[in-house]
């Protein structure tokens, strides 16, 4: 017989002859079962129409700030640009297009740890397909990988062969997306690693691999130092190389040290940079996500300022990202923050995380015992350099300079991105 709150309820009635549950017992059985939950529900998204016109409202009441004083983008992102895309957003933009793409998918919900996890399921029709999780960053979403589905599942179409085949698994981070968000401290990269493997083996996968790039790469080397049975590898787009001993003098701003080779004294520099001019933002998040989520929730203009600077930063596209990810795919993931008013609880996820995420030191890489690849896109933060990544990672195997693409790896280049996990992965699949 299925076990219900109300079958427990009449049962206490039955025995006791009273209401034997009070409204304050009641609440902790419902939580007790639904934290025992394991049911995988399908998952619909269906945006209420009043919600997308106070958006469009909103939009329209924008009030700009005066044009920046200099001729190129080295205050913020210059304001023409961005009226541009503000006024598109306003009276173009349809966010049902990529509701209807989503909804095409097989899209789930279920309760880990206490939260609901949303994520996307794509089962290859091929046999033995590999199992990969890939995780978003920020200010990314699912979406980053929504175009690199198809290639890493149907391979063949795509110009590989059928044994490239991969089963793809997408979740939301907690607090990102349509997951949902935490109310409690504790959510960092080891707590999200621990609920990966827990969906990965509740889809009822005994053997997996892990991809990501932003946060996604710290989390997949949280899940690798964790190495739970079955894990056979992990793939990473932003590693954590920077040597312990350079970690100081790039946060100063100091030169480059003496006896670093071309590539080493490239991403040193490259780091110096970010640190220095770039990394503002994280620092807003680092220490005062919740005051920086007052302004992500209630002005969609300032959101969008917000995420589009780092994505025309960070894309191989000359600060124009549509010409690469396209302008409605941009829309698309502002949007999604938007709706899900996921500004606060997206930028509490870097106050949980309050560490260097380049710092092979502090990200603890030598921890780690499972096999790692490397794939380095030219328009990446930096360009961790092969002999950084091979001392920062012991268990090295795959490292390779991919040909295009930047820090969106997979929304940039999906069919670059899937030939890298193609081959970063090739060795292992003898091991499923």
């Amino acid at each position: 017989m299925k076990t219900t709150i109300s079958t427990i309820l009449l049962a206490a009635t039955f025995i006791l002859g009273t209401p034997a549950i009070s409204k304050a017992q009641k609440n902790d059985t419902a939580t007790l079962l639904s934290k025992n939950d394991t049911s995988i529900r399908p998952f619909n998204i269906n945006i209420p129409q009043s919600q997308l016109d106070d958006l469009k409202k909103r939009i329209s009441e924008t009030r700009f700030p005066d044009k920046e004083t200099v001729k190129d983008a080295s205050q913020g992102i210059q304001l023409e640009q961005l009226k541009e895309l503000i006024t598109y957003w306003g009276n173009g933009y349809d966010w049902r297009k990529v509701e209807n793409k989503l909804n095409a998918l097989p899209q789930f919900v279920t309760k880990i740890d206490g939260l609901d996890i949303q994520f996307i399921h794509v089962r290859s029709k091929e046999s033995n397909a590999m199992p990969v999780i890939l995780t978003h960053g920020w200010p990314g979403s699912p979406l980053e990988f929504i175009n690199a589905i198809d290639p890493l599942t149907d391979p063949v179409k795509y110009g590989g062969k059928a044994s490239d085949a991969f089963d793809v698994i997408i979740p939301a981070i907690p607090g990102y997306g349509f997951s949902e968000i935490p109310t409690e401290t504790g959510w960092n990269p080891d707590r999200v690693a621990r609920v990966w493997d827990v969906l990965m083996k509740r889809l009822g996968y005994k053997k997996y691999v892990s991809e990501g790039g932003d946060h996604g790469s710290v989390i997949s080397d949280a899940l690798a130092k964790q190495a739970p049975s079955g894990l056979l590898g992990i793939h990473l787009t932003m590693p954590a190389t920077i040597p312990a001993e350079l970690v100081k003098p790039i946060n100063a701003g100091d030169p480059a040290p003496s006896g670093l080779s071309a590539s080493e004294a490239k991403a040193y520099n490259a780091m110096s940079t970010f640190f220095g001019r770039n990394a503002a933002y994280g620092g807003m998040m680092v220490t005062r996500p919740q005051t920086t989520g007052y302004l992500l929730s209630d002005s969609p203009t300032a959101l969008a300022a917000f995420l589009y600077e780092k994505i025309a930063e960070w894309s191989e596209s000359d600060l124009h990202p549509e010409n690469v990810i396209g302008r409605d795919a941009i829309l698309d993931d502002i949007t999604l923050y938007w709706l899900t008013n996921t500004g606060a609880s997206s930028s509490r996820f870097y106050w949980e995380n309050n560490k260097n995420n380049f710092s092979a030191e502090a990200q603890k890489t030598k921890d780690i015992k499972v096999p790692v690849a490397i794939s380095v896109f030219p328009h990446e933060i930096y360009q961790a350099p092969e002999s950084w990544s091979k001392q920062a990672y012991p268990t090295l195997y795959y490292y390779h300079k991919a040909s295009k693409g930047g820090h969106f790896a997979a929304w940039e280049q999906p069919q670059v991105f899937t030939e890298e996990l193609r081959a970063a992965f090739k060795d292992l699949r003898k091991k499923l």
